[in-house]
């Protein structure tokens, strides 16, 4: 089962600048296309002459024109005009609540009349000329609860991601768990350290010596449906770690949206957001590079994860303290599904 009266992240503008969209949502197919006003659009992606996807098609004067018959919708999802026919009789579509917000779209894919554009997360970043942006997306063939998982256990960097930020100092250092509502708080620190490879590109990045100790931490947070932000970086030991000011420190913030397709697939929108060296748009790609590189790793282990969890689907799992993180976000999720439920099963 999937939450849906909430806010997931559709897709990035990008993808609709020059052609409509097909993207799988929760298990609904959805086309979006930019419409009348330069807005979003989001409709059933479903054509009601003879059911071909409207994502085949093509968009004039903010109208999606259907790349079959030529059949026109309009965004509220009823038929405007066909060629040679009256169209006044013909079946709506389903529209789709949506909003651009901090370079993504939004979609809701609930009740539309529970949909509040006030409930999409506030990001410090989005928006924001003092940070810089650079992120990407994969399509994972497992269920987004494990990316979920993943993320709020970073113990598993020492070994998924030896080479580039894993390092042994993480799994020495007992991470902290805390629950403050619907959000999940997963802590973090290491003191006299060595920067692995990817923070020392981060450190000359920022003009900052990398063959010196240094203070790491990880902070991962949770948010519904399906979002984690994790405050990352590493100082010059000696300075205040966390604490320390931006001249002896580089400190980002890894962006995770993760969108579910299916019950066993997901959208992965990935990315990191930094408020240092914002101009240096080298810097930006190398980032991206070596996240790219980072999140490759973790779908190779998720996808087989998923297949092992359905080969085995009577094993039962072991829940051990790193695993605090994963197991509260779940714990949310499954209180808000059950929650969404209700209403419909008393009706």
């Amino acid at each position: 089962m999937l939450l849906r009266n909430t806010w997931y992240v559709a897709c990035t503008p990008d993808e609709i600048a020059d052609k409509p969209l097909g993207r799988r949502i929760c298990g609904e197919n959805i086309v979006f296309y930019r419409a009348e006003g330069d807005r979003v659009a989001a409709l059933q992606n479903f054509c009601p002459h003879r059911g071909a996807p409207l994502s085949l098609g093509f968009v004039r004067d903010g109208k999606l024109v259907c790349g079959y018959h030529g059949l026109v919708m309009g965004s509220d999802g009823k038929c405007v005009a066909m060629p040679g026919q009256r169209v006044g009789g013909f079946p709506a579509i389903r529209s789709y609540p949506v909003v651009e917000r901090y370079g993504f779209i939004w979609i809701w894919p609930g009740d539309p009349d529970k949909a509040d554009p006030a409930e999409i997360p506030e990001l410090v970043w989005g928006d924001n000329p003092e940070w810089a942006f650079g992120g990407g997306l994969y399509h994972v063939k497992s269920d987004y609860r494990l990316m979920i998982d993943n993320l709020m256990d970073l113990t598993h960097e020492t070994y998924v991601h030896a080479g580039s930020i894993g390092q042994p100092e993480i799994e020495e250092a007992a991470p902290t768990t805390r629950i403050e509502g619907n959000e999940v708080i997963t802590s973090r620190f290491m003191h006299d350290i060595k920067a692995p490879p990817f923070w020392q590109t981060a450190l000359r990045g920022n003009g900052l010596a990398d063959d010196v100790l240094c203070d790491r931490w990880q902070i991962c947070r949770f948010t519904p449906p399906s979002h984690v932000m994790i405050e990352v970086g590493v100082a010059h030991a000696g300075y205040g770690g966390y604490e320390a000011p931006p001249e002896h420190k580089v400190s980002a913030i890894v962006v995770d949206f993760m969108t579910p397709e299916t019950e066993t697939s997901h959208w992965y929108f990935w990315g990191m957001a930094r408020n240092f060296a914002v101009h240096d748009e080298d810097l930006t790609v190398k980032i991206r590079e070596g996240q790219r590189k980072i999140f490759a790793e973790d779908l190779e282990v998720l996808e087989s994860q998923q297949r092992n969890l359905q080969e085995f689907a009577d094993r039962r799992l072991l829940a051990l303290n790193i695993d605090a993180g994963g197991v509260g976000a779940r714990r949310i999720i499954d209180k808000l599904i059950a929650a969404e439920r209700e209403p419909a099963a008393a009706g």
